[in-house]
């Protein structure tokens, strides 16, 4: 007799563990300053967008260089809903990732034509010509940028306090939502595929795989969540430009550094990575240039100590798994051996 598991002890630990920490978090506001929570913020923004990569280049084995389209697309679509058409800016974030999804299958369409490295430069590219559609965009600044009108920033609550604590909420709230979306999608025989792509993408499609067609669909996904994630990044900032919009070096180079130091092709990577990052950041921030050089020199010594990524090591090393993906197959023939 067989069965199919999930679970082990140390990922039920883990479980609790996450659900404890997210309870913590959705009550930040009673412990946390202001700055705190802004912080906080940022870095479940970092966590969603680092996610999204991860599906995207862990799994799928699409290496993007180019997801900054995305995030000044949610960011612009915020400001032009918002300018132009009166939406609140709350429903603006949610309405941005359908919206980027819909932009996101003609791009796709068109770089799906291009393999390995081609792909990434042709996503780099296709950043490139977003941002400088948006710079010809005279209505939300061009070139120079725009900020959003106050009358919607009230909208949104009738103090400074109250708007902080719903944008750190819906931050929150999209962190999670991400997570949990892939989760549930590495679960699924859809994720079963995913896995099997990313481990040998010719066997997986020998074995009756629509690689391309999967591969189709995870673009899209993450074009939607990285849209809403940029779209929630600029209401925080309440300012917009082509050049921050659509930054490579903020929405994408910092992204490929969580996800390569926390673990690539793992649920709990970028996770690891975000801490990792802003506890660099906030050390070494004072250091001015010196501070990117010692993020690059972390970034190598992780990729030569742990291939792998942190979370990567602590799995080989300890077995410790926080979020089960992984498929187990038990035998019990009798009720007492076990193998797995």
């Amino acid at each position: 007799m067989s069965r199919v598991e999930h679970a082990s002890r140390s990922s039920r630990v883990g479980v609790a563990l996450a659900g404890f920490g997210l309870a913590a978090l959705a009550m930040a506001p009673l412990w946390a300053d202001r700055a705190t929570l802004r912080l906080l913020a940022e870095m479940f923004t970092y966590v969603a967008l680092a996610s999204l990569w991860n599906l995207l280049a862990g799994y799928a084995g699409l290496v993007s260089v180019g997801q900054q389209a995305f995030v000044g697309l949610g960011g612009y679509l915020l400001f032009a809903l918002g300018i132009q058409f009166g939406v609140p800016p709350l429903a603006a974030v949610l309405v941005a990732g359908p919206v980027a999804a819909l932009v996101s299958i003609p791009v796709a369409l068109l770089i799906f034509r291009l393999r390995g490295a081609y792909f990434a430069i042709g996503t780099w590219v296709m950043a490139e010509v977003f941002r400088l559609m948006a710079s010809q965009i005279a209505a939300l600044g061009g070139g120079s940028g725009i900020s959003l009108p106050a009358s919607l920033v009230l909208a949104m609550a009738p103090t400074r306090q109250w708007r902080e604590l719903e944008i750190y909420w819906l931050a929150l709230a999209l962190a999670v939502a991400v997570l949990v979306a892939i989760f549930v999608l590495l679960r699924s025989r859809h994720g079963l595929a995913l896995t099997a792509v990313r481990d040998n993408e010719l066997a997986a499609q020998s074995s009756g795989i629509d690689v391309r067609r999967l591969k189709f669909a995870v673009y899209v996904l993450t074009a939607f969540g990285t849209a809403m994630i940029g779209a929630l990044i600029f209401l925080m900032k309440l300012r917009i430009s082509p050049d921050t919009a659509f930054s490579v070096n903020d929405w994408t180079a910092f992204v490929i550094f969580i996800v390569v130091i926390g673990g690539i092709g793992r649920i709990e990577g970028p996770i690891i990575g975000t801490i990792v990052f802003f506890l660099l950041r906030q050390t070494l921030a004072d250091l001015g240039s010196l501070y990117l050089m010692m993020m690059g020199t972390v970034a190598i010594a992780v990729m030569l100590a742990a291939p792998k990524g942190i979370w990567g090591l602590i799995v080989e090393r300890l077995g410790w798994q926080m979020l089960p993906l992984q498929r187990r197959l038990v035998l019990e023939p009798s009720g007492k051996a076990r193998a797995r």
